[in-house]
């Protein structure tokens, strides 16, 4: 896409404008729409440019979620696509993040999409349906400072759909749950009522779950590659990477691969979990396990059929999960630190100088 396109039907607003013009005199605004190994595929008002960080944001990036990401709004050296890559220079105060912990034994962030007024969280009613990964996401949601809702795909394959949706909205608390059909076209318009001018809205899920053909429905043609669903009914992933795309309604959509694994790297666990911290206020010791203590009001609770017992565990741990990675990560800014000092001084004995001045 190379045309010229408008920054403000991309979402650029006052806030923006005012930082740009502050910190970044002299350069070019744009919005990144595709992130790839090493480079960046961003709108301006020029069309589309490909793009590469400066040597000096490189070197001053300590984590992952120091780089560029899609969504975000970044300032370039130029906003045309003559003379190979355009230069990032700088990332401008992003509004929202949803990310997670990358996979694998590190604990550093993977961003999977900035800026985000509204996000989509996906689950299919058929055999992707777990209400624990809910939880997961929900919680993530709720960090990330989007406003999320939670849609529920291929209810043409489901035969307990009311049911299920009973038990989505038990965990889903304040948040709303569409239920659609790409097939029969059924909640389709519900989701159109939150795609409004100007603002961004983000599709997060599992591998093969609809995502990609609720956007070809939402672009009104087959943008989004969809292949065909398997035997066992869980669909085909297809997306392979984060893509911002403007929607004909005047919106922004960014598609995203479906995740195998939703791992916890920051979470609001007091917003998605506010049912068992509002009962937990009546336990009887304010430091309660909620496991065999007398007088506990959880265990009572689920007693009485408010909570459930797989709610409760969900909750321990998920907060077990963030308390080990809030400890990671304590120790890896620390590390970092070293590692900066060292290399300031040029040695280990030069860090040691340092401190002692």
């Amino acid at each position: 896409m190379n045309e010229t396109v408008s920054l403000d039907e991309l979402g650029l607003n006052k806030k923006i404008k005012d930082e740009f013009e502050e910190k970044y005199k002299g350069f070019f605004l744009g919005r990144v729409s595709v992130e790839y190994k090493n480079s960046y595929k961003v709108l301006t008002q020029n069309g589309e440019v490909m793009s590469r960080i400066s040597g000096k944001l490189d070197y001053e990036a300590s984590l992952k979620s120091d780089y560029p990401a899609v969504g975000d709004w970044v300032a370039l050296d130029r906003e045309n696509d003559s003379n190979g890559d355009a230069i990032i220079h700088g990332i401008l105060t992003r509004k929202s993040v949803f990310s997670r912990k990358t996979a694998g034994k590190t604990s550093d962030e993977q961003i999977v999409a900035t800026n985000v007024d509204t996000l989509f969280i996906c689950m299919a009613l058929n055999n992707d349906y777990n209400i624990s990964r809910l939880e997961r996401y929900i919680s993530l949601a709720w960090e990330s400072g989007a406003n999320p809702v939670v849609i529920l795909t291929k209810a043409d394959l489901c035969d307990d759909v009311s049911m299920k949706v009973f038990e989505v909205e038990q965990v889903a608390l304040g948040i709303d749950v569409l239920v659609v059909s790409a097939i029969s076209k059924e909640g389709i318009n519900d989701i159109l009522a939150y795609i409004k001018p100007k603002e961004t809205i983000a599709f997060i899920g599992s591998s093969g779950i609809g995502k990609s053909t609720l956007i070809n429905t939402l672009l009104g043609d087959e943008k989004q590659k969809v292949n065909e669903i398997r035997k066992d009914e869980k669909g085909r992933h297809t997306t392979t990477y984060r893509e911002l795309i403007k929607l004909p309604s005047g919106g922004i959509v960014i598609d995203t691969p479906g995740m195998r694994e939703i791992q916890i790297f920051s979470a609001d666990i007091d917003t998605s979990f506010n049912d068992i911290e509002e009962i937990a206020k009546s336990c009887h010791f304010t430091d309660c396990k909620h496991e065999s203590e007398p007088k506990c009001a959880v265990k009572q609770a689920i007693k009485e059929g408010r909570i459930t017992e797989q709610r409760l565990r969900s909750y321990k741990k998920l907060k077990k999960e963030l308390e080990y990675f809030e400890d990671k990560k304590v120790l890896n800014a620390k590390q970092l630190e070293k590692k900066k000092i060292i290399q300031m001084t040029g040695s280990l004995d030069g860090m040691k100088k340092a401190k002692n001045r």
